[in-house]
Parts: C-alpha cells; structure tokens; sequence
C-alpha cells in the first residue's frame, strides 16, 4: 500500500475518531452514568450498521461491475419491512410485542440471508452479466416485494400497521447491548470473509474473462461475496431496521454515497484501500451525520431524508456521468 493512501486512510481514521468523541460528549449535560453508557451503544449501533452496508456496498459493486448498484436498490430493504409485516399479520401486534429482542433478531438475521441469497442469486442468473438487465430485473423484483408488501397492510388493522409503520425505519434509541454484541459478532465474520477477498476481488473487477484467465472462477467468488454481503446487510438491518426514507417509498441511498466518496478519497482499485475507505466514510456519514441532527439542528430533520436528497443527487451524477463516458 503507497504511502499516499495510508495518509488518505489515517486521515479518515482521524475524523471518525473526531466525530466519535463529539457525538459522546457534545451537549453531555446530565449524569454520566446514564447518559455515556447511552450514547456509547448508540455510536456503537451507528458505527456497526456504516461500516456493515458500506464493506458490503463495495462487494456488491464489485461483483456486479457497475458503481450505481447497491444491495438496497436490488430490493434487500423492501425484504426487511416484508418480514416485518408478515409476522405482525401473522400473529397480531400483541403476539409481535411478546417475541423477546433476541428471538426477533435471530428470526430476521435468519429470514433475511437466506432470503437475500435468493434475491440476488435470481438477479444474477436473470441478468446473465447484462447490467440494465440486472438494473430492470432488480428494479422489479424491488416493486414486487413492495407491492406484496403493501396488499399485507391492507389486511391489517390500524393499530397494526401503526407497529409496522414504527418498526419501518432505521432506530438507533433502543438498541439492545446483547444484540449489539451478537451483530458484532456476525458482523466482524462478515468483514473477516470480505478482507480474505481483497485480492481475489481486485483480480475479479479486471473483468470475467481476465479473472477466468487468471486462475479465479467468477461464479465461485459470486456465490462466497453474495453470502458476505447478505450476513453483513441483514445483521446491520436486523439490529437497527433500514436506513430509508419510508417503508414503501425509495429504496436507501447510504451506500451510494458512501462508495461514491471512497472512490473520491481513495482513488483507487485495489480493494484492501476500498474497504477501510468505505468503512471508515460510512462510519464518519453516520455517526457525523447524526451528531449534527441531534446537536445542531435537534432533530428537527431525521438524517435518513438528508441521505435520500444527497444520495439521489449522487445517483443522477454517476449515471450521467457513465453515460457520457
């Protein structure tokens, strides 16, 4: 690694740890042995879920071939608020509420890999490495799954669908420390799995017939990259819900704007830069992200909807920017 990219990368690690410090102890008026155990499982929560859907925004561009796509576009938000919805109509509000933390976690980190291994490994198959293929094909399974999703809504009361409504966007005030922990655990297997990938990945991003040529099956790398990518979203979806804007309206823009900025900061192909890169400015989004709308504009705008406007920006630019290129 150059000595350009380390400073890149130190400087990055330099401003989390700033915005980290802030967000702890910014506007800490009260006592501390509430208020610092509350706000460390929150950055805890806000670090884990950045570094989580940006390491796997980066798998998924990756394998994909195409800097626009991101796992929440491809519809693995959508599949969240499907199974939330499913359950709540399945057993009631009152059967909802009497599932322990720790069941639901398991049932969701559960339903949503192996969900998600369904999802894109049809996307891919359909697609056939046509990437508006993949686009289309993602952009219609994602309706779908909504559409399914909102006929389930109808079938439930009021007070119901208030629950699914609530259980819809990302939380960061109830974050369960136990659960926190155990996505730690399944997070950090998922980064483990994508930084033994490093250098596979950069063979595969030369293109399929090159990594062919080279001694790396593509389909092989797919299938173990489509597996990290679904524990790393679904463990960071399952603790904190999904970062969008609303359960039936567009999909996240997070991930999109955190590749987008890596790219910028670190420009570079090599995935063992990429990753950190991503981690890192996925880290310092959120947690920078949310010091700001707690501290300075308290809350008066939730970030997710600052994320959507940035994010859908970011998206026009690179697709002009692919088509006139």
């Amino acid at each position: 690694m150059s000595d350009p990219m380390i400073r890149r990368l130190v400087a990055l690690s330099v401003v989390l740890a700033l915005s980290a410090l802030a967000y702890v102890f910014v506007d800490a008026a009260g006592p501390w042995d509430f208020i610092l155990p509350y706000r460390l499982t929150k950055l805890g929560a806000l670090l884990l879920v950045g570094v989580a859907l940006s390491v796997a925004t980066v798998l998924f561009q990756t394998i994909t071939a195409n800097r626009i796509l991101t796992p929440s576009l491809m519809g693995f938000d959508a599949l969240y608020v499907l199974i939330l919805t499913g359950l709540v109509h399945s057993i009631g509000t009152a059967g909802y509420a009497g599932l322990s933390p720790a069941l639901l976690f398991a049932l969701n980190l559960s339903a949503m890999t192996g969900l998600g291994l369904l999802l894109f490994a049809a996307l891919m198959r359909l697609a056939r490495g046509d990437m508006v293929r993949l686009v289309l094909t993602g952009v219609v399974i994602g309706l779908l799954i909504r559409a399914l999703t909102e006929f389930l809504q109808r079938l439930i009361d009021p007070s119901e669908f208030q629950t699914v409504q609530s259980m819809s966007y990302a939380r960061f005030t109830q974050i369960d420390g136990v659960l926190l922990t155990v996505s730690s655990g399944t997070v950090l297997v998922g980064l483990i799995l994508a930084w033994r990938m490093r250098y596979r990945l950069d063979v595969l991003s030369l293109g399929e017939a090159t990594a062919t040529g080279l001694g790396e099956p593509p389909a092989r790398l797919h299938r173990l990259a489509l597996l990290t990518i679904c524990l790393l979203v679904a463990s960071a979806t399952a603790l904190a819900g999904p970062l969008a804007s609303g359960n039936s309206g567009p999909s996240s823009f997070f991930g999109l704007i955190v590749t987008a900025f890596a790219h910028i900061a670190t420009p570079t192909h090599r995935h063992a830069v990429l990753l950190p890169a991503a981690a890192l400015t996925g880290g310092i989004i959120l947690v920078g992200g949310q010091m700001l709308m707690e501290r300075v504009f308290h809350l008066a705008t939730p970030l997710t909807v600052v994320i959507e406007l940035i994010g859908g920006a970011t998206f026009l630019y690179l697709l002009l920017k692919r088509r006139a290129a």
